[in-house]
């Protein structure tokens, strides 16, 4: 089979019918890393001889009978998740030492499924605006994204066919669109952050990349779960992600194109594009304008972002200012000043949103946005505009970016679906339902 393109459900059945083991399998993708990572930069830390061994270790274990969801595919995981057996840097130099002697939650998670972790993938400093190393693989002279920069441009050379992410802002849904691959964010409280890079406890959520909506919901399944070591982990029902996507709609979804405040931001192709499709989708998409309070959300959500900032990088800031970057420096100081009222308002402004939305889709099935500003920029200094995202993140709703759409140079530019909370599985339905139907269009 011609391996790389194929997907991780099929993958799995392969090695699970013995067409291919899982160190033929990691061998085929060790190649292309060594093809594509000169030019791509998505790897912090890559070790092909941990990845062999791991690998060899999963053969063996299938030939004893066991056989887990994710039994030898490889995954990249962002250099924010503590793994016991690779260093984690945070994407900076501060951190450059630090060793984990556990796994942290997702990645044991992963491991117990049957995964090969391949590596950690490259992201910006300490999660935030100051990029990496990476390059976007559609252009090398465009930003692939941030903060999971390496792990939506390894899946989108094909490097890995899955790998992890996680968003304070829009840094999985950005780089999804920019890398043109799918990015899902979760619910917040659905998958564990425990031993991740804490930004924010308030809006950190793990996010997932992947060339398919069913590799998507594949891992995704595997990840989701509560762990009472993460304390806003969610005790709701694990979604049936996989089969549900699967299904076919009982009626045509009614999806809600929402005119947010900041629709100024956006480039002319975008707005063309998203014109088309609802021209395709005819009455299935109503326009829709917010709440005038809802403009405010950005500023919310900033005082929330960077007020812990301020807390979680007291340390590197106290002790290796020198060693930070003036953007993260500047973050820091702003939520030094905000005062404790300001914070509070602003969190209590999460569940008045959320309030509102929960009757919303009441009415529509989905909303209907874009997952960026437009296509990925050029140069590599400034990851892109998040603004696209905030919103969603801020409420902790359910996000997926799909690469539906192509901008003037020819580049991807995902169109984002979003759900209510713990809607993750209808999510899942009607972005395979928005892709067929879109694909069929054209």
């Amino acid at each position: 089979m011609s391996t790389l393109n194929t997907s991780a459900v099929e993958m799995v059945q392969s090695i699970k019918k013995g067409e291919i083991t899982s160190e033929e399998l990691v061998k085929s993708y060790i190649e292309q890393i060594k093809k594509k990572e000169k030019d791509v930069e998505a790897w912090e830390f890559f070790d092909p001889e941990l990845a062999i061994a791991q690998a060899k270790k999963s053969d063996e274990l299938h030939q004893s009978g066991k056989h887990g969801d994710l039994h030898g595919i490889p995954v990249g995981i962002k250099d924010i998740f503590d793994t016991g057996d690779m260093p984690t840097t945070d994407g900076t130099e501060i951190h450059k030492k630090n060793l984990s002697m556990n796994d942290c939650t997702v990645v044991s998670k992963l491991k117990q499924a049957g995964a090969i972790i391949m590596g950690k993938t490259v992201t910006t400093e300490l999660a935030y605006y100051s990029p990496g190393k990476t390059k976007n693989p559609h252009d090398l002279s465009r930003t692939p994204g941030g903060s999971s920069s390496g792990s939506a441009a390894a899946v989108a050379s094909h490097m890995v066919p899955l790998a992890i992410g996680s968003q304070t802002n829009g840094s999985v849904i950005r780089p999804a669109s920019y890398c043109g691959v799918v990015g899902y964010k979760p619910t917040k409280g659905l998958i564990s952050r425990h031993l991740v890079l804490q930004i924010s406890q308030a809006l950190d959520q793990v996010g997932i990349f992947s060339n398919s909506i069913e590799d998507a919901a594949l891992i995704s399944e595997q990840l989701i779960g509560y762990d009472k070591q993460d304390p806003d982990s969610s005790l709701n029902p694990r979604p049936k992600l996989l089969a549900v996507s699967r299904q076919k709609p009982p009626m045509e979804p009614l999806l809600a194109y929402i005119k947010l405040p900041f629709m100024d931001k956006l480039d002319e192709d975008v707005a063309d594009g998203f014109s088309e499709i609802k021209d395709e989708l005819k009455g299935q998409v109503e326009e829709i304008e917010l709440p005038e309070g809802f403009a405010k959300i950005p500023d919310w959500h900033k005082i929330i972002m960077e007020s812990d900032m301020a807390r979680s990088f007291s340390g590197e800031y106290e002790k290796s200012k020198n060693k930070l970057s003036d953007k993260i420096i500047e973050a820091i100081e702003r939520g030094m000043k905000y005062t404790s009222v300001e914070y509070n308002d602003a969190l209590t402004k999460i569940d008045l949103a959320n309030t509102y939305f929960k009757q919303f889709f009441h009415d529509y099935d989905a909303i209907l946005t874009p997952s960026a500003t437009g296509e990925a920029p050029k140069g590599l200094e400034f990851t892109g505009n998040p603004i696209f995202c905030t919103v969603w993140t801020y409420c902790g709703m359910p996000s997926i970016s799909l690469p539906l759409l192509q901008g003037k140079n020819g580049l991807p530019i995902g169109v984002q679906l979003v759900s209510s909370l713990f809607d993750d599985d209808r999510l899942f339905r009607n972005a395979n339902w928005l892709t067929n139907k879109i694909k069929n269009e054209t």
